[in-house]
């Protein structure tokens, strides 16, 4: 295989194949599997992260905005409310980037964080919101209305807080939504053993009888509406590293980082041994290509030469994709229209964000088969299959479908 296909494979491929080394009874599909397991479970569990331009989901926003979603608390049950953790900061971490084809540095310029009280006697959360920019902080507690920043609860109309930090108006939005990851995982893993040879062959199922796994879930959302010159902070830059993170206060008081999650499909999926996946999730992306973190690349190339001897062909260079997959970020090139597959830069990573209904799961198995390919599931899902499909997409800001 060329350079330029190895490229474009890259971090599509290397997001899929690394979850073909999980037990075939885990759950693997974006980072809902940490959901399973303490310490990185309920609201200090990450699921997505999604970053777009505004326009590209609403025609009438304005073209200078930014979406960020993070997405906690995998398999939230429907009608039960869920909050976020007082004991722990979830923030989104941002790099400006020269160009698309730079390579990431992992090290945040900016950070956006959101910290939680605990909720109240009618289920309402109150939110500090900080922005960290060259070791200074500016926080502030109250919207540009005076009132405080606030969840909303289940059930309730969304509340949509005018924020002013560090000279921008941000909009944030924090409370149940429904899940918006979709994926036929139990088909999934039926596929992949045979693809492996520990099972017999299997295809993924007609549309009639796919489902989607994250039916009927809702996890605990938090969006904002972010503009572009809060990023660029005065800088002529157009490119963002985006990845968010959780941590939690320790006995000393102090912060300690527990969940990153940046690209969908890999955290789980990239870490195979326990311990590893707990280095990874405390490590900032700057040190996914460090000295320390070489057994986790190792792992990595073990699972891409196993699945290229299994597939009897050479084709694939594991080192060059595990080399363009790292450090772990979700870069956004805001001159390009949104989009996982819109676009590539040289090294092949995709550069055009992620929006809420890109189907990451096809887009992945295509690159890697080099043809289309398909879980025939969908975010509407398929008339007559209620195994499948979510609620629509609510029209406008914070735009995730309304709770289960």
């Amino acid at each position: 295989m060329n350079f330029k296909k190895i490229a474009r494979m890259s971090i599509l491929a290397v997001e899929l194949l690394m979850i073909s080394l999980l037990n075939p009874g885990t759950m693997g599909a974006s980072d809902h599997d940490d959901g399973e397991l303490e310490p990185t479970s309920g609201p200090l569990g990450l699921t997505d992260l999604y970053v777009f331009r505004e326009v590209d989901q609403n025609p009438a926003a304005s073209a200078d905005d930014l979406i960020f979603v993070m997405n906690t608390n995998p398999r939230s049950l429907p009608r039960q409310p869920y909050y976020f953790s007082s004991n722990a900061v979830y923030d989104f971490n941002i790099t400006r980037v020269a160009n698309k084809d730079e390579v990431p540095t992992g090290k945040a310029n900016l950070i956006l964080r959101m910290t939680f009280s605990e909720p109240n006697a009618q289920g309402v959360q109150t939110m500090t919101v900080t922005a960290i920019q060259n070791g200074a902080e500016v926080g502030t507690t109250a919207t540009t209305n005076g009132a405080p920043i606030t969840t909303t609860t289940l059930n309730s109309p969304p509340v949509l807080n005018p924020v002013s930090v560090g000279g921008s108006n941000l909009t944030v939005f924090a409370g149940l939504r429904e899940d918006p990851f979709f994926l036929d995982v139990e088909q999934f893993f039926r596929v992949r053993a045979g693809a492996l040879g520990i099972g017999p062959p299997a295809s993924f199922l007609p549309p009639q009888q796919a489902t989607d796994f994250t039916k009927g879930y809702n996890v605990n959302a938090i969006v904002v509406r972010v503009p572009k010159a809060f990023l660029q902070l005065s800088t002529p830059v157009n490119v963002f590293d985006v990845w968010m993170t959780v941590s939690v206060r320790d006995a000393t008081g102090n912060f300690q980082q527990i969940e990153r999650l940046a690209r969908p499909l890999i955290n789980e999926g990239l870490i195979v041994t326990p311990a590893f996946l707990n280095a990874f999730n405390s490590i900032p992306p700057f040190l996914d290509l460090s000295e320390a973190a070489a057994p986790v690349r190792a792992e990595a190339v073990t699972t891409l030469n196993a699945l290229d001897q299994a597939d009897g062909q050479d084709n694939v260079d594991p080192n060059a994709i595990a080399g363009a997959f790292l450090p772990d970020v979700m870069r956004i090139d805001t001159t390009v229209p949104s989009g996982y597959a819109n676009a590539f830069n040289a090294m092949g990573s995709p550069i055009a964000g992620r929006m809420i209904k890109d189907d990451v799961v096809d887009i992945t198995l295509g690159v890697l088969v080099g043809s289309p390919v398909s879980d025939n599931v969908t975010y509407e899902g398929v008339p007559g299959n209620p195994a499948q499909g979510h609620k629509p997409l609510q029209p406008s800001f914070p735009y995730l479908a309304l709770p289960n």
